[in-house]
C-alpha cells in the first residue's frame, strides 16, 4: 500500500463507495444583476447533478472592487455587508458543501478569508490570503492586509482540502506541502483576467503534479469588458496534471465525479515521493 499520509489514508481505506465525490466548479458574473441569474442557475445545476462540493470564485458576492487603485472605505464595507447577506443563501446549494472566500474585518485588519460552509456545521473561516498582487486591475495589497502564512488543510465531507487563493497557487511549495499532508483537493478560488487564462491553467496543472491532488478552481467573469478584466474558466485537474474539464461562457458550471483514491495513490509516485 505504500507509506501512510497523515490525515488521509486513515480516513480512506480504499473503499470506492467512500471515495467517490461529485464536485462542481463555476464561473460567475461580476455584474450584480447577472450574478443573481447565475446563482439561480447554479443552484438548479447543483441539485440536478447531486453535487457534494461546490467551489465559488474569489469574493463572488460583490463586484470586483480591487480594479480601482485607491482604497474606498464605503466600497469595502459594502462588499463585507454583501458577503454577510449572501452567506444566508449558501444553504440553497445544500446539502453540498460550499467553498469560497469573502472580505472580512478582523480586529484591525481587512482580510480576504477562505471559508467552508456545511449544512450541519455552518460557515467556518479558514486560511486568509497571504500573497497579494498590487498592479493594474488587481490592487489587492492596497485594499486589504496579508493573512498569516498558515497553509493548513481542513477536512470537508470525504476530502482533505488545502486552499490556495488565486495568486497563492504560484507559490508551489504550499501545494507540495499540502500533498505531504495528504490533501485530496487543492482549491483555488480566483479573480483572474481573460488574457492570462492559459497561464493560470498551467499553474493548476503544476499544483496538481507537485501535490498529487486534484486541483479545482472557479473564476469570476466580466463579459462586458467595462471595469475589471475577469475571464472565467473554472477547471478540475487530476493528480497528474490531466485536465478533466473546464467551464466556459456557454457552460458556466461543471460537475465531475472524482475518485479521491487517485489522490491517495498519487502520493507514492513521481515526483511526490522524492524527498526534499
Amino acid at each position: 500500500m505504500g507509506s501512510v499520509h497523515p490525515g488521509s489514508r486513515f480516513l480512506f481505506p480504499y473503499d470506492p463507495e467512500v471515495s467517490i465525490m461529485r464536485i462542481t466548479v463555476c464561473e460567475l458574473n461580476d455584474n450584480p444583476e447577472a450574478f443573481v441569474k447565475n446563482w439561480d442557475e447554479l443552484v438548479t445545476h447543483v441539485r440536478e447533478e447531486k453535487s457534494e462540493l461546490v467551489l465559488l470564485p474569489e469574493m463572488p458576492f460583490s463586484p470586483w472592487f480591487a480594479w480601482k487603485r485607491e482604497y474606498d472605505e464605503k466600497i469595502w464595507q459594502a462588499a463585507v455587508a454583501a458577503h454577510r447577506e449572501w452567506k444566508e443563501r449558501l444553504p440553497e446549494l445544500g446539502p453540498a458543501a460550499v467553498l469560497g472566500t469573502r472580505p472580512v474585518n478582523a480586529d484591525i485588519k481587512r482580510l480576504n478569508q477562505a471559508f467552508i460552509w456545511e449544512s450541519k456545521s455552518g460557515l467556518q473561516d479558514t486560511h486568509s490570503k497571504c500573497y497579494l498582487p498590487d498592479e493594474e486591475g488587481f490592487w489587492e495589497a492596497s485594499w486589504y492586509d496579508r493573512g498569516d502564512d498558515d497553509f493548513i488543510p481542513i477536512k470537508c465531507k470525504k476530502a482533505l482540502i488545502g486552499f490556495v487563493i488565486c495568486t497563492e497557487i504560484w507559490f508551489f511549495e504550499h501545494s507540495r506541502s499540502y500533498g505531504k499532508m495528504g490533501v485530496h483537493l487543492v482549491a483555488c478560488p480566483r479573480a483572474t483576467p481573460k488574457s492570462t487564462l492559459d497561464k493560470w491553467l498551467v499553474a493548476g496543472r503544476a499544483a496538481s503534479v507537485v501535490s498529487g491532488a486534484f486541483c479545482i478552481s472557479s473564476n469570476r467573469i466580466n463579459p462586458s469588458q467595462k471595469g475589471a478584466d475577469l475571464g472565467g474558466q473554472g477547471w478540475i485537474v487530476g493528480p497528474d496534471g490531466d485536465v478533466l474539464g473546464m467551464t466556459s461562457q456557454e457552460q458556466p458550471f461543471l460537475t465531475f465525479e472524482i475518485d479521491l483514491q487517485e489522490a491517495e495513490q498519487a502520493k507514492d509516485t513521481y515526483p511526490r515521493y522524492v524527498p526534499d
